[in-house]
């Protein structure tokens, strides 16, 4: 049962400094690799941690089962139990990108890592996924007209079927920022931030939206019962606001950015599902902690972080404790990062779910 005090504590951890919210601690982490590094630091921590195997290595794991159990017994095996890795990510945003030959590797990949993990008698604990973004989509509005993407969908289908036997959810990266961004003129930027608006009713279902992440999930679940999945549980593995952007990114700002994100949190802590699916609660991982200030393309892309690359604080979301940048104490260890051979640019995500409220490192 959540408590009703907000305020904010500090966890230390080998290598890393940890904000946590009191109302309960932080308990799943994503990372998007395996660096062992980080894997030890999260030693004894009680965190579940998710892993990821990038996608530069999705092709050579889809064609080697061999290669795909060393990869589980160096990266995850080695690490348990200690580090209480949950779960395994095969690759990022692989279906709807550019490179079509990892379109193929994929669910090899998928399958090859879940053999390794079962035969090493893991897989009770150890769960397989890979998010997607919203290029797998065609019409997703209004949400109940969702389906995937024609080209998509030789490959979704067998990787849903996949997912389907062994109990994975369908991992979704959905930023209303990125959708706002596409159509700014027609869309209402309320709508985007949690704010109050008119939202919009679907008129196929009759369902009202008061904000465009529940509509983004409801499409996904529509895309999904399109293609018979109807039961398959959507987890968001990615959302959060740019707080800074380019001259033609006006709403990247500091304050939508914390505006969002502190509504998020208010949306969390309902402890509801969405218009289409009311009894499936709603799980989000926020990006980021970190903003990646070496990371190419609009200025945007650098500037997702709730902490900037030197460790101070980006923007107060709401809890007490945490403050401006220009507070030495919102700075985060830096050193101890480096002093382990940590940079970061270590990408983290963090579980923002009903009983969990916020930590980001990266």
């Amino acid at each position: 049962m959540a408590r009703k005090c907000f305020w904010l504590c500090v966890l230390s951890l080998p290598g890393f400094w940890i904000v946590f919210s009191a109302i309960a601690k932080i308990k799943n982490v994503r990372i998007y690799d395996a660096d062992h590094n980080v894997l030890k630091a999260f030693s004894g921590t009680g965190l579940e941690l998710e892993v990821g195997l990038p996608n530069g290595f999705l092709k050579e794991t889809s064609a080697s089962e061999e290669h795909a159990m060393n990869w589980v017994k160096e990266n995850v095996q080695a690490f348990l139990p200690e580090t209480h890795i949950c779960g395994i990510a095969i690759g990022n945003e692989v279906l709807g990108g550019g490179d079509l030959e990892l379109w193929g590797a994929l669910l090899g990949a998928a399958k090859n890592i879940y053999k390794a993990v079962k035969s090493l008698n893991l897989d009770g604990a150890v769960q397989i996924t890979t998010a997607h973004s919203q290029a797998v989509f065609s019409n997703s509005f209004p949400p109940s007209s969702c389906i995937f993407r024609e080209n998509v969908v030789q490959y979704m289908r067998p990787l849903l079927e996949f997912l389907t036997e062994i109990g994975s959810p369908f991992c979704l990266n959905a930023y209303p920022f990125l959708a706002y961004m596409s159509d700014p003129e027609n869309i209402d930027i309320n709508y985007a931030l949690f704010e109050s608006t008119k939202g919009i009713i679907d008129p196929k279902t009759g369902l009202h939206y008061d904000n465009m992440l529940d509509a983004q999930i409801d499409a996904a679940y529509a895309a999904l019962a399109d293609a018979g999945y109807r039961k398959m549980e959507v987890i968001v593995t990615e959302t959060g606001w740019a707080s800074r952007g380019d001259e033609n990114e006006a709403a990247a700002t500091v304050s939508n950015a914390k505006i969002f994100n502190y509504n998020l949190r208010k949306r969390l802590a309902k402890k509801k599902g969405t218009p289409y699916r009311p009894r499936n609660v709603l799980k989000a991982y926020v990006f980021a902690t970190f903003n990646e200030n070496l990371k190419p393309g609009p200025t945007s892309e650098r500037n997702f972080g709730l902490f900037k690359a030197d460790g101070s604080i980006s923007y107060d979301v709401g809890f007490h404790g945490l403050k401006s940048s220009s507070s030495d104490s919102s700075y985060l260890s830096l050193k101890s990062f480096q002093a382990r051979g940590l940079s970061a640019n270590h990408i983290f995500s963090l579980t923002f779910s009903a009983v969990t409220l916020l930590l980001l490192l990266r």
